[in-house]
């Protein structure tokens, strides 16, 4: 089959080659690939600092072409969405059946194929906040993929949404995916309304601030660390004498929280293939030009997801 590899001696540290087909275990399912994401740990870390001559790659679309010889998973002809550590940018991917998700017949798989990290992420996020209903939740990194889809499902589940953005030219986007309260200048967060929990996507000054605004038993989920700088609470931060008290932070890495995420990708498929959820697609090419579309989603200059079609 083709696949891209890695290849540190190539533009981007990606070739395009002819490697061996996958060989599914029992309990994986044989998928032919039609179009994949990209997503910012993959251009940031996961390829340049990957192992030479591997297939990288979490998300991607396309149709079971050999069922799980377990029988578990969906049989031949379904369009599915999956997610693993690596493996997408291939014409073939071999995938357990837990990290399926199945996806109505006729759908476009190319916006399909941005949910599993950046939507899995975000609804994973929300769950471990607890109930949202009539409560305050911040998201930080909110123009990113994860926070733009924490946004809508954030308010889906009836949570009053605050979003934080470095860029005020994101506003009126982020109003229209869900945000009811917009902030762009971190410092101003000592000044809202505390809140009851907190889905943090940048790290550093940004967890130390969304962390001070939590309410009392308030819950930061960490799930994202995209600015690269470490963390430095002040003295007292984390006090619960005379503070709000109990209030959590929590780490979070989707394929390590994999129980019953094949049904939650097929929740999510649902939704979008229902209008409910829009992976706000901001560049789409064939897997000829991915290096300049890695490029471009490295350089911040994509407002939404990258999709790339196979085929």
């Amino acid at each position: 089959m083709k696949a891209l590899t890695i290849d540190h001696s190539a533009p981007g540290h990606l070739a395009l080659t002819t490697v061996a087909d996958p060989e599914p275990t029992a309990h994986q399912a044989l998928i032919r690939v039609h179009s994949f994401s990209l997503n910012a740990g993959e251009v940031h870390h996961a390829v340049p600092e990957g192992e030479a001559g591997t297939v990288p790659g979490w998300d991607a679309a396309g149709t079971v072409i050999r069922a799980a010889a377990d029988g578990s998973g969906p049989p031949l002809g379904t369009p599915v969405v999956t997610v693993a550590a690596d493996g997408a940018w291939a014409e073939l991917r071999a995938v357990d059946t837990d990290l399926i998700g199945t996806v109505p017949e006729g759908t476009d798989l190319g916006p399909i194929s941005t949910l599993p990290v950046a939507a899995g992420t975000a609804l994973r996020a929300l769950h471990r906040i607890g109930p949202i209903l009539g409560r305050r939740v911040l998201v930080t990194g909110a123009g990113g993929g994860v926070g733009r889809f924490t946004l809508q499902l954030a308010a889906r589940g009836g949570a009053d949404v605050i979003a934080v953005t470095s860029d005020p030219a994101k506003t009126e986007d982020l109003r229209a995916l869900g945000a009811d309260e917009i902030v762009t200048d971190l410092a101003s967060l000592k000044d809202i309304e505390p809140v009851h929990g907190v889905v943090e996507l940048v790290g550093g000054t940004h967890m130390v601030a969304a962390h001070e605004a939590l309410a009392e038993n308030g819950v930061l989920v960490s799930a994202g660390h995209i600015s690269g700088e470490g963390e430095q609470f002040p003295y007292g931060a984390l006090f619960g004498h005379g503070r709000r008290h109990n209030r959590q932070i929590a780490t979070f890495y989707l394929l390590d929280d994999a129980v019953g995420l094949g049904a939650d990708l097929t929740w999510l498929a649902a939704l979008t293939v229902r209008g409910e959820l829009d992976p706000q697609v901001a560049l789409r090419s064939d897997w000829t030009k991915v290096t300049r579309a890695a490029a471009e989603l490295a350089g911040r200059r994509v407002r939404g997801k990258a999709v790339i079609d196979i085929h």
